[in-house]
């Protein structure tokens, strides 16, 4: 007997019901078997009663056919059980952990371990009414003072976590701060920190085995340049595909996953990064994420190819093994945001992309067409209490705000969500409920603008948000037309106390006073010149220029304060939490080091683990963002230390640069906002040491060093900056042998030049 699998249709049923249908496949076939034996058997008319077996009233069949029977049956048994065992029981949050039992306070829920350093709470209760409680994690005995609190919410304002707040049966995903791992704690507890109380507690088993990311070969190379490195599984649903080439010329190709032993028809699209079903556009090296649709997991598929539709082509594949235990996916992993703002290698634009600067070096917006919605993505160099607003102008040909449709897009801070909210300007006046500058929900209408993502770095917010080209409400919201261009206004301006749109200022810089107008369904309409994100911010105080350190062999690199405004953030354009690298005296200079020779690093950022605050070992990476320390999984196997680090034999980073602790402090307050250089500003610190030993580092550049490095802090984000590496002899350092080398060539010039001179006089 030989039985067919059939690929699933992923539209109407998942692998599960297929291995619902499968034991119930299994269980009719031995019972049609057991039937039609019995059947032949009297048929032939056997009578020999000793070579028979009695299986049911009235059916009997021989040993031979019996034992048969029994094989086939348990064949198909562990067929079943095979797939059964590769997909985890459903609903999936992980390893479970167990039931926090409680002391006081109603303090209900089920705790499992999603990866390494993350845990899911289940259904948690608790009252509220604890003046100090925190979720609170440590590895004593039993929970104590010393332990230290996990953050919820994780994203919170000021310096301080909130206290926990009343739950009712509430979902929650708790992450380890400061690079922890669950390996590294016994105990989750409720804990009270003013009145040392245990609210309630659960135990993590010293051998939990907790599910982690799973790297897959790399796709297989058949055709249209289709290449990648080692692809991941982050969890259930997510796939991390870095370095991925493609050259874009397939007509009609996707993504795609399906069953069987190759990639084949009966699969099903998943959407790009950016949750796109349009064919794929060329990729040239860049790092993406892909999340399957629906209630699809990577335990329903046997591979993830590169596939096209139109000519039934795979481009190249990678298969899924049947061993995963991966993290559920509940939300945890953030799929990384679109190319034009987290660019991770030096790709040109897609194909595809659209963007126009609508305001200069204020305001961008970047379109895309999706079937039946428009998706737009704001960019706005704004504050945190400033809107951006885009739409369709009041008039055609001009741009008129009066009688426009626009979506006023900020990050709300009370609520701390991002947020795009449909207007409709009926007057230039502040909304009365009735007229003015009114979201479309205060004048009876309805809000047809769906937030996909935010975002909020380096002083740009990004939004990105859709609507329906057609909305259904005449009155409040207009067509946009996608077979001709459209004129369109934006701005930016104040939010009022109600988070609404107060008035904006009339300036160029503030809303758009010429016709701009846009056809939306234009592929590669691409006017962008620059990304917001690139420019400096001009307000304020004027930076100090970066300093730069050549031909030094020897570095001595203590801690402190970031010169606010003129300093870390202006040089870096990053954000910074206080302190910073002193290299050789100087804030964050940008070192020249030069491939083959040999540097000697001097490190006094604290030796003392247990002062998180005091310790910063220094090592030497490719990401200008540092933190080796906090970083778990892929996060950090995306960046490379070439000193500084050891790995242990679980591959576990072990920071091996650090000495005692030295830093540059204030003799008062910071003063950097007044004062015009960096040499003035150090003037005002005064330099302080623990007692103590430096550590110290030495290091070879390698021949194959990238040409750009970073010196940064193991334990926390940045606190260094760059490391040029150039080849030998471009930095302008000189050794002893190369000093020694210019003097035999001085000595030998300056004897040919005296002989020449000497010449004519003895002549």
């Amino acid at each position: 007997m030989i039985l067919e699998k059939k690929a699933p249709n992923f539209g109407m049923e998942t692998r599960r019901q297929e291995q619902r249908e499968a034991t119930t496949a299994a269980t009719t076939t031995t019972t049609t078997a057991t039937i039609a034996t019995a059947t032949m058997r009297r048929r032939m008319r056997i009578k020999s009663e000793a070579a028979t077996i009695i299986t049911a009233p009235g059916l009997i069949i021989t040993w031979s056919q019996f034992v048969v029977v029994v094989a086939v049956a348990t064949l198909l048994n562990s067929l079943v059980c095979q797939a059964a065992g590769r997909a985890p029981p459903e609903p999936y949050y992980g390893r479970y952990i167990g039931q926090f039992t409680n002391f006081a306070h109603g303090i209900k829920g089920s705790i499992y371990a999603v990866d390494e350093s993350t845990l899911f709470v289940k259904s948690f209760a608790y009252d509220g009414t604890g003046p100090d409680a925190f979720f609170w994690v440590g590895k004593t005995a039993r929970p104590s003072p010393e332990g230290y609190i996990i953050p919820y919410p994780e994203e919170y304002k000021g310096s301080d976590p909130p206290i926990l707040q009343a739950h009712n049966n509430t979902d929650i995903i708790l992450r380890l701060p400061m690079g922890k791992r669950i390996k590294d704690i016994r105990w989750l507890s409720v804990w009270c920190r003013r009145f040392t109380v245990d609210f309630g507690e659960v135990f993590i088993p010293p051998s939990l085995d907790v599910p982690k990311t799973r790297v897959l070969p790399e796709f297989r190379r058949l055709a249209h340049g289709l290449r990648s490195s080692n692809i991941s599984v982050l969890d259930a649903k997510t796939f991390y595909i870095p370095n991925l080439h493609y050259d874009g010329a397939g007509p009609d190709a996707y993504f795609w996953v399906g069953n069987g032993s190759e990639p084949n028809i009966m699969g099903v699209k998943v959407p790009n990064e950016i949750g796109s079903l349009e064919p794929l556009r060329g990729y040239q090296g860049e790092d993406i994420e892909i999340q399957l649709p629906g209630s699809l997991t990577v335990y329903d598929i046997d591979w993830l190819a590169v596939w096209c539709v139109e000519y039934r082509h795979n481009f190249g594949h990678v298969f899924i093994p049947k061993d995963l235990d991966v993290p559920p996916a509940l939300g945890q992993t953030k799929i990384t945001p679109s190319w034009w703002y987290t660019l991770t290698t030096t790709t040109p634009r897609p194909v595809y992309s659209n963007c126009r600067e609508i305001l200069p070096n204020r305001l961008q917006v970047k379109w895309e067409l999706l079937g039946e919605y428009l998706q737009i993505e704001l960019f706005g160099r704004i504050t945190e209490d400033q809107y951006m607003a885009f739409g369709l102008s009041g008039a055609n040909g001009r741009p008129q705000m009066a009688q426009s449709d626009v979506v006023v897009a900020f990050y709300d801070t009370n609520a701390r969500v991002f947020r795009a909210e449909d207007y409709f300007i009926s007057d230039l006046s502040q909304c009365d409920g009735q007229r003015g500058v009114c979201p479309d929900e205060r004048i009876g209408a309805r809000n047809d603008v769906i937030v996909v993502s935010g975002d909020r770095k380096n002083g740009v917010t990004s939004i990105r948000y859709k609507r329906l080209l057609q909305t259904n409400e005449a009155i409040y919201d207009m067509p946009i037309p996608i077979d001709r261009d459209v004129s369109i206004i934006a701005a930016v301006g104040p939010l009022n106390s109600r988070k609404e749109a107060n008035a904006h200022a009339h300036t160029s810089s503030d809303h758009n006073p010429d016709d701009i107008r846009i056809n939306f369904s234009k592929r590669n309409d691409h006017a962008c010149k620059n990304s917001l994100y690139d420019l400096k911010d001009e307000s304020g105080p004027k930076p100090w220029p970066t300093r730069k350190i050549q031909g030094e062999r020897k570095f001595r690199a203590v801690i402190g304060p970031t010169g606010g405004k003129r300093g870390y953030t202006a040089i870096t354009g990053g954000a910074s939490w206080g302190i910073a690298w002193y290299i050789n005296d100087l804030l964050i200079p940008e070192i020249t080091v030069e491939r083959g020779l040999t540097y000697e690093f001097v490190i006094e950022g604290g030796n003392d683990p247990t002062q998180p605050a005091r310790y910063h070992p220094l090592y030497i990476t490719d990401s200008p963002e540092g933190g080796l320390g906090q970083k778990t999984g892929l996060e950090a196997r995306k960046q490379t230390a070439y000193a500084g680090v050891d790995y242990d034999e679980d591959g576990n980073p072990t920071p091996t640069a650090a000495g005692r602790y030295c830093e540059w402090e204030h003799r008062t307050v910071d003063r950097s906002a007044e004062i015009a250089t960096f040499e003035e500003y150090k003037s005002t610190l005064v330099f302080k040491c623990e007692d103590g030993e430096p550590g110290y580092m030495n290091w070879t550049v390698p021949m194959d060093a990238p040409d750009l490095l970073y010196y940064q802090c193991f334990t926390h984000n940045n606190l260094g900056w760059k490391i040029n590496v150039v080849d030998a002899g471009a930095s302008g350092a000189i050794d002893d042998l190369q000093l020694g080398r210019n003097h035999l060539v001085l000595c030998i010039v300056l004897t040919v030049v005296s002989l020449v001179v000497r010449r004519p006089r003895l002549a």
